[in-house]
């Protein structure tokens, strides 16, 4: 027994003398990597803040530090020393979540790399408004709504559900269809919007786009894309579309492909689940907040939120057994706003108030 304790007991000097400097070996993993962001966390910053970040270069023989933001290169320190600080302005890139990334070069030119990702914020605090509803007009409570636009004094919608989708033609003094045309029963039917003679409608899971002459509501052409389809609205140049996300894609409205991409986010957070979307004549994009009673107002330049229209009185008044607000449509021929939820019984015409209540 004691021949086997003493057996123990030099394994466990050997294991001491061995494994314990190779753990402090594994421990020293920041010199090898050379250069490191001090802070440890993801970074969260606004539009107009400049944030003093700093580097610890952790080995000697480093030759280079470079610094990119966005994959693009932001910043080089050659021959760099021990610490460095630097003032950096994150809104460079637009509202959103980037990547920033510290690429080191040794003298052999092996290199190390230490990355975090940083969250841009707005640095406009919105304005509260509140939708009031001013008359209200027949809804059909079969309509899972998920588009609504007014073109030449038309009230176009789309609906939803696999068997139920179809653009239609709405008389507001009844709520019924005047002329429609049905998705096959595979697509689930998504937003919409109105483009020169043409009507485009987005799918939710498909990857289809439709697009149906203006008048006669056939369809005439498709696009396909990738992600999902939601909300849909124009500028007059180019189609904006949402997919659930905090991302507004533009889109050229002839191929159909991307022409750029902005980040909605407020003061304190991404705005995600952005769905049925319109193009105000403020030259803001108004989008409807899946799940919520919100519809959030967007500079379509970059992103931030200016304003959050509380739509809870209509949900009061209009839902009944009906689902979640969605469809926000302006009529430049009156000069009106009108707003309606999934399988409502109403339509409303309102206003925005301002002023809290």
């Amino acid at each position: 027994m004691k021949k086997y304790l003493i057996i123990g007991l030099i394994l466990a000097v050997i294991g001491a003398m061995v494994i314990v400097p190779l753990l402090k070996d594994n421990g020293g993993d920041e010199e090898q990597i050379g250069a490191t962001f001090e802070f440890k966390e993801n970074l969260a910053t606004r539009w107009d803040e400049a944030v003093n970040i700093k580097i610890n270069v952790n080995a000697d023989d480093i030759q280079k530090v470079e610094l990119f933001y966005n994959d693009s290169l932001f910043q080089t320190w050659t021959q760099p020393s021990k610490t460095i600080s630097y003032l950096f302005k994150a809104g460079f890139y637009g509202l959103g979540t980037r990547s920033l990334k510290l690429v080191s070069t040794r003298e052999d030119g092996t290199t190390y790399e230490d990355e975090r990702m940083v969250r841009v914020l707005s640095d406009i605090v919105p304005e509260v408004w509140f939708a009031k509803p001013v008359n209200s007009y027949p809804h059909s409570e079969t309509s899972f709504t998920q588009g609504l636009e007014f073109n030449n004094g038309i009230l176009f919608e789309s609906t939803g559900q696999k068997g139920q989708s179809m653009v239609a033609q709405i008389d507001m003094t009844t709520g019924a269809s005047l002329k429609k045309m049905g998705l096959d029963a595979t697509y689930f039917g998504e937003g919409i919007t109105v483009f020169g003679d043409k009507v485009y409608q987005l799918t939710w899971q498909e990857k289809k786009c439709f697009v149906y002459n203006k008048n006669t509501l056939q369809i005439e052409d498709d696009f396909t894309y990738n992600g999902e389809g939601w909300g849909l609205c124009n500028d007059g140049k180019s189609l904006i579309m949402s997919d659930g996300s905090e991302r507004l894609v533009f889109r050229n409205p002839k191929t159909f492909e991307i022409e750029r991409t902005i980040e909605v986010c407020s003061d304190k957070d991404a705005i995600a689940n952005l769905n049925e979307l319109e193009y105000g004549p403020d030259g803001n994009i108004y989008a409807n907040v899946w799940m919520t009673n919100k519809v959030v107002v967007i500079n379509p330049l970059n992103g931030k939120v200016i304003a959050e229209i509380d739509g809870t009185e209509l949900v009061v008044q209009g839902k009944g057994k009906g689902d979640v607000l969605n469809g926000i449509a302006y009529n430049p021929a009156t000069k009106k706003w009108y707003m309606t939820g999934k399988n409502w019984m109403k339509l409303f015409e309102v206003s925005f108030d301002k002023v809290a209540i």
